[in-house]
């Protein structure tokens, strides 16, 4: 009876164990959701999500925060002061010769005074103008900053994508070429068992087999990392397994435009803007400079309460009130042999940041005419890719019923396998960098948003 509890016992926990680890692993399976996305759900998930595109948004936020602290330059500056003290007796000297002479007179010995002031600026030889204008042109830089970073995270996000799709369409040929290798590999182990075929070919068979499936190996492996990079662009969570949507159009080619055509754009994209913006603050510095040149005029005012008065002597000892309204001018005369040096220097920063635009202008040029042409050039590989394709499939036909008939060496037959996955390898490389560089293309000219 003892034994068969005993039992139970066990029984009922072991199921229970069962339960709770069917339960687990169950609910990781479930955690591991698997998120499917299409190039363009991928760009717009970086745009939304993408911490550096976050990023720059907050620097906009600065940028207008910092037009509203330029602003409040215009209003007064108002402070409220309080003082309590005590002091000693005047003690007065009146003798011939060192300390001689000694008279005291009582003083009232508590001090006390609260009053305010206010300070509000005229005209600062239009300083808070050039301030507040230049504070604008910050934040039309954060703005132009801000669009640029989404476009170069909208491209990076493209270039992975469309690099994952090259090397899964890789590992499909590899699959497959595995399953050829596979066959050949049988039909060689049987020539020989024949006698038609030495060794070495069934040797050369198995390394062949065995090379394809270390790449397929390490192009898997490629894969996951690649996978893993665009799950951290577009900020997926880490319990979510991404794929990408292999059944979606890549084909997101419109044509090429003339050259002309993209350098227009490319005049206006994000980096001359923000030259140009650049050029500008430079030409405002200029003016604030020139602004120490002229006076400065405020409206002033203070008003308190003071104990006891010592505007007479002796101390009277009454609380009074004293105000004052009035303006204030002033001139640096130190800025008439002082600001000769800050005018030139605003001089030459406006030079070297004309110079630095003429530079973004002609590094944009030949990035644009490059990749116009690399564009170019992929379209007109299409026909050669093709043709290859067929050529090598053809030859693989012939190549390995001549192997069959034992006319050629298996050397032969390796040599027109890899040739024919070369092949097609090119034929979809060749389409994916196309669409790469198409993007690119528009990226360089300022249109990656129309696109």
């Amino acid at each position: 009876m003892f034994l068969k509890t005993t039992n139970s016992k066990e029984d009922c926990f072991l199921r229970s164990l069962l339960v709770f680890f069917i339960i687990l692993a169950f609910g990781s399976l479930q955690a591991q959701e698997i998120h499917s996305v299409s190039l363009q759900e991928a760009m717009k998930l970086a745009k939304e999500n993408n911490k550096k595109v976050l990023k720059s948004q907050l620097e906009i936020t600065l940028a207008e925060q910092n037009i509203k602290e330029r602003k409040e330059l215009r209003l007064p500056d108002v402070e409220l002061n309080g003082m309590y003290s005590r002091i000693t007796n005047i003690t007065e000297f009146k003798g011939n010769g060192f300390l001689n002479g000694k008279e005291v007179t009582k003083a009232i010995p508590e001090i006390y005074e609260v009053n305010s002031t206010f300070k509000m600026p005229i005209y600062v030889g239009n300083k808070i103008n050039n301030a507040i204008k230049i504070a604008n042109q910050e934040n039309e830089i954060a703005k132009i900053k801000s669009e640029k970073t989404e476009n170069d995270i909208e491209l990076e996000v493209v270039a992975n994508y469309l690099a994952i799709y090259k090397m899964m369409e890789l590992q499909k040929i590899f699959e497959e070429n595995i399953k050829e290798e596979k066959s050949r590999l049988k039909e060689v182990q049987s020539l020989q068992k024949h006698g038609t075929v030495t060794k070495n070919e069934v040797i050369r068979a198995e390394l062949q087999l065995s090379d394809r499936e270390l790449n397929a190996l390490t192009n898997s492996k490629n894969i996951k990392i690649a996978l893993h990079d665009l799950k951290t662009l577009i900020q997926l969570p880490e319990n979510e397994e991404i794929a990408i949507d292999t059944t979606s159009s890549l084909d997101e080619m419109n044509g090429l435009d003339p050259y002309d055509f993209y350098m227009t754009k490319a005049l206006q994209n994000e980096e001359m803007r923000i030259a140009s913006q650049e050029l500008n603050i430079s030409k405002t510095e200029l003016q604030m400079v020139k602004g120490n040149y002229l006076p400065s005029v405020h409206f002033f005012g203070n008003y308190g309460f003071y104990y006891p008065n010592y505007k007479f002597f002796p101390p009277n000892p009454y609380l009074y009130t004293l105000g004052q309204v009035g303006i204030e001018a002033s001139f640096d005369l130190s800025s008439l042999y002082k600001n000769k040096t800050k005018m030139d220097q605003a001089n030459t920063k406006i030079k070297w940041q004309e110079m630095q635009s003429e530079i973004v202008k002609e590094e944009i040029q030949d990035k644009l005419y490059k990749e116009h042409t690399q564009y170019q050039e992929i379209l007109e590989k299409f026909v050669v890719v093709d043709k290859a394709l067929d050529l090598a499939a053809e030859n693989y036909r012939i190549v390995k019923l001549k192997y069959l008939n034992q006319l050629v060496l298996i050397t032969e037959m390796v040599d027109a396998d890899n040739a024919l996955l070369q092949a097609k390898y090119n034929k979809i490389s060749t389409r994916l960098d196309a669409i790469l560089k198409h993007y690119e293309l528009l990226h360089t000219a300022g249109m990656l948003t129309q696109s």
